[in-house]
């Protein structure tokens, strides 16, 4: 006969004994088990046990205050905690930082590994995560105290490589959350906004012959439940608890909304434009880093802007914003409410967004800054007493394409202002954040230098970026004074050679005119011209061609650089991943045509693509040009070398 799984939280937390690993979902108050976690409390307060308990949380699910696993913070209920996010849960914090517990901050997107690990009984987790960084043993292996003496980081030799081993452990519960479930324990998550890593530690609390509870907020007949809509299978689950009024939020900043479960999209282009202060500057330069096309992820504080700015600009569209609990697309919210997004294309489980951001799948992440020293440095996860944790910023921060930490200069009461297009500094801040040496090393200077990533500080009076002998001063604001504003606050002192002069746009108030700013910035980066052969390589891989305004950016960047080369010359375009759409195409090949006629002596095109290299093909030969389309640039290029060279000509 089938068990049926409905009970109360009392008689589900008063399985769970003396000594065991619990693991608890959520991220901020999004999945997080708040009846649960009040019910165990309750245990606690009222018999004195369970005792002596090791919580294993990824994100910290907590409000900063009393919700959460702040609710656990009491002497003698836990031993020990494994965390990936920690400044959410302060009480428990202050309980590891007093050294009462045991206590180790890991990458978020570790921990959320290891359940997978954990479930499949294998060793630990390999990865290049955390190295260089306070996690790296050699560093301190992410150990919060001197009470926290057990290794479970290691360096590992595999063919010559240094990794990181990351040993796993056992988990005897796992506290989790979903909307609805059948008395047979089958859980699905419709009105949830995120899904993170429930499945992943039922798995591994259940193959450890351990206790899964799940709370939801509704019973559905046994069997009506749609099986491709179950999160968490009821094989998995041992206890069924619903939740009472109140304590199955959303959010903790929002009871319920149905733009995050993704029932309805809203609007994001009549967001009210925030107000020109210091995060709006910071967060306006950052968007003149942000890819067209690419994925990007964004984090908390000052980097939140950033997606507000992206929609005011309406740029928006062209991005894919993700955030590291498992969206991908839409526009992820800030506050209480981080962690969900409204509009996503698709929401993923936390470990798999791991494996996408480890992988090197961003284009672009753009981190908030605490401590910041000489060799590129940053700290944001320890402060002395304040214990913040790293989250999924080490594992963001190490593998994106191309980096930007985003803060203020200074902090502790700065204020600024805008007086005809230039920046005042009314009130420096009293804190300096470029340091001689950070209190602990979150994302590591030297490794990124080594291996070449793209890394800038953006404040909102100057910009640096890292070079291979530390930070570079490389933009200053208009009205900012490098000696008084900048030099004289900071505990070192940059690197500096040429120095530019920050976009005007940034601090006028209205619209930047972004989109343009960014089609032309880009498009540009795609040019390489090769003086001796007199040939300009286009890589146009990936580009897509969707608007009369796309096409006048071609052609805007094409003119001026060919203007300035001041010759005919050959062309190579890579068109590889293409797309042109069908509504411009004939617009897109008159602007080529023309730019052909002006300045170039032979345009050759390739692509790996066969469909592309037909439909190009046709369109040269309606306009009676060649009709050659090739297969590789080497066989471009070899067409170009083979040809006799005309004498340069000056269009």
């Amino acid at each position: 006969m089938k068990q049926d799984k409905i009970v109360t939280a009392e008689a589900a937390v008063a399985l769970i004994r003396d000594g065991d690993s619990v693991s608890c979902s959520g991220f901020v108050g999004i999945g997080t088990p708040e009846a649960l976690i009040e019910a165990l409390e309750r245990r606690f307060v009222d018999t004195q046990g369970p005792r002596d308990l090791t919580l294993v949380f990824a994100a910290a699910p907590g409000d900063a205050k009393e919700r959460g696993l702040n609710r656990l913070a009491h002497a003698g209920l836990v031993k020990r905690a494994i965390g990936g996010h920690w400044s959410l849960v302060p009480k428990l914090a202050k309980l590891a930082t007093d050294n009462l517990i045991e206590a180790y901050n890991l990458p978020l997107g570790v921990v959320s590994h290891l359940y997978r690990d954990i479930a499949a009984h294998r060793a630990g987790s390999v990865s290049k995560v955390g190295m260089g960084t306070f996690v790296d043993p050699r560093n301190g292996g992410g150990k919060i105290n001197s009470k926290t003496t057990e290794d479970l980081v290691r360096v590992m030799d595999i063919d010559g490589e240094e990794w990181l081993f990351y040993k796993t452990f056992p988990i005897n519960v796992a506290l989790i959350r979903g909307t609805t479930a059948d008395a047979s324990g089958n859980v699905t998550m419709e009105r949830e906004a995120l899904v993170l890593d429930a499945q992943a530690a039922a798995m591994a609390a259940r193959n450890a012959n351990g206790l899964v509870i799940a709370q939801v907020e509704r019973i559905a007949a046994t069997g009506s439940l749609d099986a491709r809509s179950v999160i968490v299978p009821g094989v998995l689950v041992d206890c069924v608890v619903v939740a009472p009024q109140g304590s199955h939020v959303q959010t903790y900043g929002t009871d319920y909304s149905a733009a995050f479960s993704g029932e309805i999209r809203v609007q994001t282009d009549k967001i009210v434009p925030a107000l020109l202060d210091e995060r709006k500057l910071i967060a306006r330069r950052c968007a003149f880093e942000l890819p067209l096309g690419g994925v990007i992820n964004l984090g908390i504080g000052v980097p939140e802007v950033v997606a507000a700015v992206a929609a005011e600009e309406r740029v928006l569209d062209d991005l894919t914003l993700t955030a590291e609990p498992g969206v991908i697309g839409g526009m992820p919210q800030g506050g209480l409410d981080f962690g969900a997004a409204v509009n996503v294309q698709a929401l993923l489980h936390q470990n798999q967004q791991f494996d996408f951001y480890d992988g090197g799948g961003l284009d672009l992440a753009c981190l908030g800054m605490a401590e910041i020293d000489q060799v590129g440095n940053v700290n944001v996860s320890r402060f002395g007493p304040r214990l913040a944790g790293a989250g999924g910023f080490i594992n963001i921060s190490q593998n994106a394409r191309r980096l930007v930490f985003a803060g203020t200069f200074t902090a502790g009461g700065l204020e600024v202002s805008i007086q005809d297009g230039k920046v005042r500094i009314d009130v420096e801040g009293k804190v300096r954040k470029f340091v001689n040496a950070v209190e602990q090393i979150t994302f590591s200077g030297a490794q990124a230098a080594a291996k070449g990533q793209s890394v800038h500080y953006v404040t909102e009076r100057c910009v640096f970026r890292l070079q291979p002998g530390g930070l570079q001063l490389i933009e200053v604001a208009p009205g900012i004074d490098v000696e008084r504003d900048i030099l004289a606050h900071m505990a070192f002192r940059p690197l500096m050679d040429t120095i530019a002069t920050m976009d005007a746009r940034i601090y006028r108030p209205k619209s930047m005119g972004l989109a343009a700013v960014l089609q032309d910035l880009q498009l540009s980066d795609r040019l390489s011209y090769d003086a001796e052969r007199n040939t300009l390589f286009v890589n146009f891989e990936g580009m897509a061609i969707h608007s009369m305004e796309d096409i006048e950016s071609v052609r805007r960047v094409f003119e001026a650089l060919c203007s300035q080369i001041g010759r005919k010359l050959n062309v190579i375009v890579n068109y590889d991943g293409f797309k042109l759409d069908d509504r411009v195409a004939e617009a897109y090949e008159e602007m080529v045509a023309a730019l052909r006629a002006k300045y170039y002596s032979s345009g050759r095109r390739y692509t790996t693509s066969a469909f592309l290299r037909a439909k190009l093909g046709s369109s040269l030969q309606s306009r009676q040009a060649s009709a050659r389309v090739f297969e590789s640039k080497a066989d471009a290029a070899e067409f170009v070398r083979s040809r006799p060279q005309p004498v340069p000509v000056v269009a």
